[in-house]
């Protein structure tokens, strides 16, 4: 818990310690200062606040309105996260933070194999037009009658038309 965060608000254990920040922090991009050539507001709100925010979000499964009051507004949140998410930052962030940890623990960087779940392919012995319809499109018994969805009355009984 940091100096910082204790004297504000009480922290909640989806917060970024003091380490777990000087990590993070250079990863992230600075917001934009009067003066910038391409211009923008002052920043309003501390990034580890967002981050802190985010954490919060992402342990609780809350919905991004239900974020606690002491975070930084819940708009404000989803802002930073969208534009993280369009910049490809959290992306960079993830690979970042992948290849330190694989070092950490004696690996190298990058992995040099991978493995797929073969229960997530969906396959037929049989080559050509089939396989998993997961979108339900076909005309068989699991779909609802033409001009009707699942949740009327009456689908999936009576004459096909």
């Amino acid at each position: 818990m940091s100096e910082a965060t204790s004297v504000r608000r009480a922290a909640y254990g989806s917060d970024l310690t003091d380490a777990e920040w000087a990590v993070l922090a250079p990863l992230l991009p600075t917001p934009r200062q009067r003066g910038h050539p391409q211009g923008g507001r002052p920043a309003q709100t501390e990034l580890r606040e967002v981050v802190n925010g985010l954490l919060y979000y992402l342990t609780q499964g809350c919905g991004w309105r239900h974020l606690p009051h002491d975070l930084p507004h819940w708009w404000v949140v989803r802002y930073w996260f969208d534009r993280w998410a369009w910049d490809d930052t959290l992306e960079r962030v993830n690979d970042v933070l992948r290849q330190r940890e694989r070092e950490r623990v004696g690996r190298t960087a990058a992995p040099s194999a991978v493995i797929l779940d073969s229960q997530s392919v969906k396959t037929s012995e049989v080559g050509g037009e089939r396989g998993y319809d997961g979108g339900k499109k076909s005309v068989g018994p699991q779909a609802p009658l033409r001009g009707r969805h699942p949740g009327q009355p009456g689908a999936g009984v009576g004459p096909r038309g």
